[in-house]
């Protein structure tokens, strides 16, 4: 490329340094002992792969986090919202945007052109989550460290896919961490700890709910005359089960990972019940807007799950949990545990957002192994298998989701024309596949 002939050497010496580091801590895993490198003694160059909000929000993130961090590519589905993007970035954060006009790609290849830059050492991946798995398999065999927003697939496939470019990762020394911030928010990390350490005995017992608005102002609501039906859907994306995985999915897996985190693991079996009572128009596509769904996790514990995403009165998002010898409380604010003595963890404050950016940096440089992927992939399977049961009315185990279910939401082709939206899910009457 253009800009290597010019600084070629430049290149090759950083790119070695970040190759070198990540293989030496590759090969420390084997032996048990880490090669540290001082933070920020080379460049990270960072590509972005998509530009909506969630894009921008985590680059900014990304670029705050540590020194000598660079963007240097972008790329998205639409120019309007890449461009929008870079504007933002450049306006927030000059000093460390360095994305010139060859390094911004448009298209549905646009992802494949940012993981083709020699430059690019880690790729940032915010594209619907119907994408990810496709995404983080190219980026992966092409050898670069990656940042992806949850959830990390829509259906059990995709699942499978990224568990599969993780154990890649893992081979080739390079880290991979998910958008699961909560799981480095100071008081949930304290808050389990000492469950895990016996805080309030054995887990018998729980409950997980997330409450929220409808998310009725969310996007552009009127069609474009000029848009194709895939247009329409991509713009539309966090309404559209193949895109986003409906809201059980797409969001409330935070809270359905802080469970399995809690638990040591995913549940066994679920079953679910949903619908949609106040979300009909055809501008919110064919997502619920209402689940409950009980999990099962090992030894018989059962834990409760409700969501919706309703403007009504009850906003709530907490987590409890039952043991034999106490229980516990969680909130964005705080953990209460009360066993033989009440204890309260508080939130330190610290933005969870950007210590993940962080982590990975510095996992980066040091050459250690940080890989999030399989975890993140149960985590997300978790709540598909809660759409799926909910959506068919069928009760179903995580172990055949994970390694039966044939269940693959991708469209017939991905090009700009004629897409028919899915009808909306009857309990009963769709399919369990």
């Amino acid at each position: 490329m253009k800009n290597e002939s010019i600084k070629g050497n430049s290149v090759l010496s950083r790119r070695d340094f970040i190759k070198t580091s990540a293989a030496l801590g590759a090969a420390s895993l084997a032996v048990g002992t880490n090669r540290m490198y001082a933070a920020g003694s080379d460049k990270v160059r960072i590509g972005l792969i998509g530009c909506g909000g969630r894009g921008t929000h985590d680059a900014t993130k990304c670029l705050r986090s540590s020194e000598n961090v660079e963007l240097v590519a972008m790329g998205d589905l639409f120019k309007d919202r890449l461009d929008r993007c870079r504007r933002t970035l450049r306006r927030d954060l000059s000093e460390k945007v360095k994305v010139t006009e060859d390094k911004c790609f448009v298209g549905w290849d646009a992802h494949k052109k940012v993981v083709a830059c020699d430059d690019v050492d880690m790729v940032i991946l915010t594209e619907p989550p119907h994408f990810r798995p496709s995404h983080l398999k190219a980026a992966i065999e092409a050898g670069k460290h990656v940042f992806m927003e949850k959830p990390a697939a829509v259906d059990p496939v995709g699942v499978r896919s990224v568990i599969a470019s993780s154990e890649l990762a893992d081979r080739k020394g390079l880290t991979i961490v998910a958008g699961t911030q909560m799981r480095r928010i100071s008081h949930l990390v304290e808050g389990i700890k000492a469950i895990h350490d016996g805080a309030i005995g054995e887990l018998v017992g729980g409950q997980c709910v997330r409450l929220g608005g409808g998310m009725l102002t969310w996007g552009q609501k009127e069609r474009q005359p000029e848009w194709s039906d895939m247009e329409w859907h991509l713009r539309r994306w966090l309404f559209l089960t193949w895109l986003s995985g409906d809201f059980i999915v797409e969001m409330h897996v935070h809270n359905l990972d802080v469970m399995n985190w809690a638990f040591g693991g995913p549940p066994v079996q679920c079953v679910g019940m949903g619908g949609r009572e106040v979300r009909k128009g055809p501008e919110y596509g064919n997502v619920f807007d209402h689940f409950a769904v009980e999990y099962e996790y090992p030894n018989g514990v059962r834990v409760e799950y409700m969501g919706y995403q309703i403007d009504c009165p009850i906003d709530r998002s907490d987590q409890r949990f039952v043991g034999t010898k106490g229980k516990a409380y969680s909130d964005f604010g705080r953990v209460v545990v009360e066993g033989r003595n009440k204890t309260e963890f508080a939130w330190d404050q610290k933005d969870p957002c950007i210590t993940q950016h962080a982590d990975q940096i510095a996992a980066i440089r040091q050459g250690k192994r940080l890989n999030e992927g399989r975890r993140v992939a149960e985590s997300s399977l978790t709540s598909i298998m809660g759409r799926m049961s909910a959506y068919t009315g069928r009760a179903l185990k995580f172990d055949w989701a994970m390694n039966a279910s044939k269940l693959d939401l991708s469209p017939p082709a991905y090009e700009f024309g004629d897409l028919e939206m899915r009808p909306v899910a009857v309990p009963g009457k769709t399919r369990l596949i």
